[in-house]
This record gives structure tokens, C-alpha cells and sequence, in this order.
């Protein structure tokens, strides 16, 4: 039963079961659909990244199919996780009440249609503070389809079923067969049957006239009022049960087309992330060329600076060649000077030794002729 879901969900607590590796999809879902849905996308992207990062892809995948809310269906699941209490005797209320319709107590539907109306009008004032609270205040249009989806979870229980989930995308609508305009006379079989024609009596015989003639005349006359007032109630009946069948089939493509448009805003704003990331990546890519070029430049001109001096070296090195060329020739020029002084030394020496040797032989010439004139 919703209620008993709704006791499950408090006594498990509000974070449920966390995983090793992070929290579970579960959680996660749940804490996704009471974020405001300006924010729910980006919370989505952040869990859905978080568990592929984890290795987690079918969790990733799940976070990632989650539909963002409207408004009003935000505003309704916040109202069920922030006020469990609240809500579940709400799901027990629409409990009761479906079953007075069904067994067409009037006592107990006046009752409860009256308790309805009250605590419609107080779960919709509570789900606006609650929204207001968390910075999206609800205009009168959200509030309304606020006030719808409570209807819809009182009258009907596959909408208290879905409630009960948390994690509504769309308002609901009450259904047709037990809608809020419902009044618990409107019920009541007895309550919409309007006097017949039938039932007005014919008038009374006069005494001393024969009355059996004019009694066949009256008995035919009810019977042929009483096919028509049939055939009325059946026609009746007829159109209703098409009205309602159409206007059960206006609000399921209403709620359809509804969802459908949950569904394209959802996509849209899962676009429009797309494109602000990949913007994003353009803009850092932009900068990063901007970066490189300017690298690029400083290196290039690093490179013409290193060629000029590379240059500069080499004229250096040419001269200093030159330089060195001109040095070995005056080297070789020298070391043959050299070698013609040496040449010329050596010839200067050998004449000093033959003249010292004539000076010694002249000498001792002289010195043996001294020596004899002196004899």
C-alpha cells in the first residue's frame, strides 16, 4: 500500500544504503528528484560522472535517464520526503475516501469530501513554503497543478502509487470518474433522480360514470412515459459515460503531451549543458592555442636570434681562418728565416773557426820566428 511505502522510505532513512565505491542509484534518484530542477541536470551529470569514474555504468546510465521535473511535480515530491508524516496519512485518507465512493456511504463521503477539501488546501500552502524555502517560489498557475496532483493521489491509486515513488516528472490529474468538482450528492443514485411525468397521478373517476374505459387510456399513457423516461435515463447515461470517456481521453493525451513536454524541456536543458561544456572546451582550447602560438613565437624569434649569432660566429670563425692562414704563412716565412740563419750561423762559425785556427797558426809563426831572430 502507498502508505506503507511511504513508512518504509522514513524508517530507512533519507540517504539509504551507501555503496563502497559511492551511494546507491537508489539514493541517488531520490536525492536527485527533491533538487530544485534548476539545478537537476547538473546534479545529474555530477552523480552519473561520479559512477562511471566508480565503474558503474548501468548506475550511470540509470542516473543519466532521469527526467527532470516540472515545477509542480518537484513541489510534490518535496512535500512527500520533507513531510512523511503528513503524506502518509494523506495516502490513507485517499484510501478511505475511494472506498466511501465505492460503497456509496453518503455519511462517510460528506465527511471525508469535507476533510479532503482541507487538507488539499493545506499540503498545497505547505508544498509552496516548502518550495519557497528552498528558493523556487510557485505562482498561482504551479500551484494549482500542485493542488491537481494532490486530487489526483486522493481519487485515484495508481496517482497515489506514483506519489508515493517520489519521483513524479509531471503534475497529475484527477481522473473523471472521481474528480475534485465531485460532490458526495452527485454520488448518491438517489440524490439525481428528478421527478418523471409517470409519477403524477390521473385524475379521480366521477361517481355515477362507467371509469374502466378511461383507467386503460391513463395505464398506457404511464407506460409510454415511463419507455420515454427510460429511454431519456439512457440517453442520459449514454452521454455521460461519452463525455467522460472523452474527457478521460483529453487529460491522458493532456498528461501525455505533458510528459512529452517534460521530456523535450529535459532534453533541451541536457542540449543546452551539452553545449555550455562544449564551449567550455572551446574557449580552453582558444586560450591554449593563444598560448601556444605565443610559445611559438618567442621560440622563432629565440631561433632567429641563435641564427644571427650562429652567423655572427661563423663570420667570426672565417676571419679567425683567415686569420690562421695568414699566421702559418708568416710561420712557414719565419721558420724558413729561420733556417737560412741557422744556415748562415753555421757558415759564420766554421769561418771563425778556420780564421781562429789561421790567427793561431799565424801565431805561433811569429813566435818561432821571434825566436830566431833572437838566437
Amino acid at each position: 500500500m502507498p502508505g506503507k511505502r511511504v513508512r518504509r522510505r522514513e524508517d530507512e532513512g533519507s540517504n539509504g544504503p551507501d555503496r563502497p565505491d559511492g551511494p546507491d542509484v537508489e539514493t541517488v534518484l531520490d536525492e536527485l528528484y527533491v533538487t530544485p530542477p534548476s539545478d537537476f541536470v547538473g546534479r545529474r551529470e555530477v552523480w552519473a560522472a561520479a559512477a562511471r569514474t566508480s565503474g558503474r555504468g548501468d548506475d550511470a546510465r540509470a542516473i543519466r535517464g532521469a527526467r527532470r521535473p516540472t515545477l509542480a511535480a518537484w513541489a510534490a515530491n518535496l512535500l512527500l520526503r520533507s513531510r512523511p508524516e503528513e503524506s502518509r496519512q494523506f495516502l490513507e485518507l485517499g484510501e478511505s475516501l475511494r472506498e466511501a465512493y465505492r460503497t456509496l456511504d453518503p455519511g462517510g463521503l460528506k465527511e471525508l469530501s469535507d476533510q479532503r477539501r482541507r487538507v488539499v488546501a493545506a499540503l498545497s500552502r505547505e508544498a509552496a513554503g516548502l518550495a519557497r524555502t528552498a528558493g523556487q517560489p510557485l505562482s498561482g498557475s504551479v500551484l494549482q497543478e500542485v493542488e491537481s496532483t494532490l486530487r489526483a493521489v486522493l481519487a485515484d491509486a495508481d496517482a497515489a502509487r506514483r506519489w508515493s515513488g517520489g519521483r513524479l516528472e509531471t503534475a497529475l490529474a484527477p481522473p473523471s470518474t472521481f474528480s475534485s468538482d465531485t460532490e458526495p450528492s452527485d454520488a448518491t443514485p438517489t440524490a439525481t433522480k428528478r421527478p418523471t411525468r409517470a409519477t403524477a397521478r390521473p385524475p379521480a373517476p366521477v361517481k355515477g360514470k362507467r371509469s374502466a374505459p378511461a383507467e386503460v387510456p391513463a395505464a398506457s399513457t404511464r407506460r409510454r412515459e415511463e419507455k420515454d423516461e427510460l429511454a431519456e435515463r439512457r440517453r442520459e447515461r449514454q452521454l455521460r459515460l461519452e463525455r467522460e470517456q472523452r474527457l478521460a481521453q483529453a487529460r491522458e493525451a493532456a498528461e501525455a503531451a505533458e510528459r512529452r513536454l517534460g521530456n523535450r524541456r529535459a532534453e533541451a536543458e541536457d542540449a543546452d549543458a551539452s553545449l555550455r561544456r562544449t564551449r567550455d572546451h572551446r574557449d580552453r582550447a582558444r586560450r591554449q592555442a593563444s598560448a601556444a602560438e605565443q610559445q611559438l613565437r618567442k621560440a622563432r624569434a629565440a631561433l632567429e636570434r641563435a641564427q644571427e649569432q650562429v652567423s655572427r660566429a661563423q663570420d667570426q670563425v672565417g676571419r679567425a681562418e683567415g686569420q690562421a692562414g695568414h699566421a702559418e704563412e708568416d710561420l712557414d716565412r719565419a721558420e724558413q728565416e729561420q733556417r737560412q740563419a741557422e744556415e748562415r750561423r753555421r757558415t759564420a762559425t766554421a769561418a771563425l773557426t778556420e780564421a781562429e785556427r789561421e790567427a793561431r797558426d799565424a801565431a805561433r809563426a811569429v813566435h818561432r820566428l821571434s825566436r830566431s831572430h833572437g838566437d
